[in-house]
């Protein structure tokens, strides 16, 4: 294998690790929605103490969450994130 290769393999591996961690974040966001709300609203003010801003997120403390089922790709809640494809499908393949 060149290093090419090797850089192309650890870049999707990283890149599925990523994807199955997003999911998992949002299952997890699911089931402890008040907690997770809790704990965002904490980390936004601890960095807005340090001087850091939070790009793409709307001033307000309301948090919309997008999902999708392993049987469609449609979102389940009307509206996208900011990092979210619209072509991707649930594995990461261009629909």
């Amino acid at each position: 294998m060149d290093e090419k290769e090797v850089s192309g393999n650890q870049a999707i591996a990283y890149r599925n690790y990523r994807r199955a961690r997003d999911r998992a974040l949002v299952r997890l966001s699911h089931l402890y929605a008040d907690e997770y709300k809790q704990l965002l609203v904490e980390e936004r003010e601890l960095d807005e103490q340090e001087g850091k801003k939070w790009v793409g997120v709307a001033n307000s403390n309301r948090i919309t969450i997008t999902t999708r089922t392993r049987e469609s790709s449609v979102p389940a809640v009307a509206g996208r994130t900011d990092y979210e494809d619209p072509n991707d499908s649930y594995d990461g393949r261009k629909a």
